[in-house]
């Protein structure tokens, strides 16, 4: 893939590898056994430049690009799927909604301190009747003495307790159509009437912080509404189309850790007299991990690049994080499979990967959502190739 990279994004690679590989790596499996978020690294991170990689400087950003943005993901996941998440979650949801929606004013009180690490963002969407179909949102917003008066709960949000500030959609008509009438809300945290439930205990990335979130008469002000009134689906379905980018890149890295440790391993563990590493059945699946990582690499990047460069990127986005998430999974259960009994026990590390890069076919909607993202792009380049003949 070198060749699709300029000098620049290999350094910028080598520069992130060698934080995650010296800072980040040696810690995660304490980290996973403990659930304990690590602060420090998120301002060391900070201090790289790395949490607001896409976004200007004139914004609290690093002014780089969404490739940047991308291996970025891909190397700290590399390292540590947890951090990884944290990472993506507070860049593609916690900063890009004031990016892409918000007024100066608010760009400036809170894509500021957020692009530049001062503190986390998040973003709540997810309900309990309302995950694939976002549309049911049960969430509600009504005027009352000229302020906004927020009723209702969201699931399991990234960073949820522990960011200063969180994006979250709300009905404000309760007569419009399901995906109508949904308005995107700016939440500081503390606030009055917001409250949190205990961090989920999750299978994998446990010491990425997940929060179920409450919201009790909440008050906000008009200059709370992110966006265009109403318009908070649409909003969000943009959001998740970017946010898909990095959910790809971290089923990448964490992909790209098994395989090096099957690799690795295969050429150490003595069977029959030699390495399990000259027999066949090893090589082939070796053969296998490495062509499917490459690949979904190459989609994470060939969707990056589409977007850095303004042109259509839902579809690749949805392929890219679709392919990659189950590559991924497919390169974490094959490394299991050659490290045998080792792999099952948590001292090798593989099994680590196996719980944190199942959430990758999950989160960013699903694989099932992806398909039909996929499908229905597909469907209207024909038609609208077909109207124009």
């Amino acid at each position: 893939m070198d060749f699709e990279l300029s000098d620049e994004h290999r350094l910028f690679r080598n520069t992130v590898r060698e934080f995650a590989e010296n800072e980040v790596a040696p810690g995660a499996m304490e980290r996973d056994k403990t659930h304990e978020f690590p602060f420090h690294l998120i301002e060391k991170m900070a201090s790289l430049g790395l949490m607001g990689i896409p976004f200007p400087e004139e914004y609290g950003g690093s002014g780089g690009d969404t490739l940047m943005y991308a291996i970025a993901v891909e190397e700290i996941s590399r390292a540590d799927g947890s951090l990884g998440l944290t990472l993506a979650a507070h860049t593609s949801l916690g900063c890009a909604p004031f990016y892409m929606f918000g007024t100066e004013q608010q760009k400036q009180k809170y894509l500021v301190p957020l692009a530049s690490g001062k503190m986390l963002g998040a973003f709540g969407l997810t309900e309990p009747q309302a995950g694939s179909d976002a549309g049911s949102t049960k969430t509600t917003a009504y005027r009352q003495n000229g302020q906004w008066v927020i009723n209702g709960s969201k699931l399991y949000m990234t960073s949820g307790r522990i960011a200063g500030v969180m994006v979250i959609t709300a009905k404000t008509d309760p007569e419009a159509p399901r995906t109508d009438g949904i308005t995107n809300f700016i939440i500081e945290n503390p606030t009055e009437g917001l409250s949190f439930g205990k961090d989920e205990d999750k299978m994998g990335l446990r010491s990425s912080i997940t929060s179920p979130v409450f919201f009790e008469n909440v008050r906000v002000p008009d200059d709370h509404i992110l966006g265009t009134p109403g318009e908070g689906f649409k909003q969000f379905l943009q959001v998740l189309d970017g946010g898909r980018i990095s959910i790809g890149a971290m089923a990448v890295g964490l992909g790209q850790a098994a395989f090096d440790a099957a690799l690795r391993y295969s050429n150490e563990r003595i069977q029959f007299g030699r390495p399990i590493s000259d027999f066949q059945a090893i090589q082939f699946m070796l053969a296998d991990m490495a062509m499917k990582l490459e690949a979904a690499r190459l989609l994470v990047y060939q969707a990056a690049w589409l977007k850095d460069r303004g042109k259509p990127y839902i579809k690749e986005a949805a392929m890219a994080k679709l392919f990659a998430s189950e590559v991924g999974e497919d390169v974490c259960h094959k490394a299991i499979q050659i490290h045998g009994g080792f792999g099952y026990i948590t001292e090798a590390q593989v099994e680590r990967y196996y719980r944190d890069v199942r959430l990758t076919e999950i989160g960013e909607g699903t694989s099932e959502i992806q398909r039909l993202v996929i499908a229905r792009e597909l469907l209207r380049e024909a038609r609208r190739a077909v109207a124009e003949v």
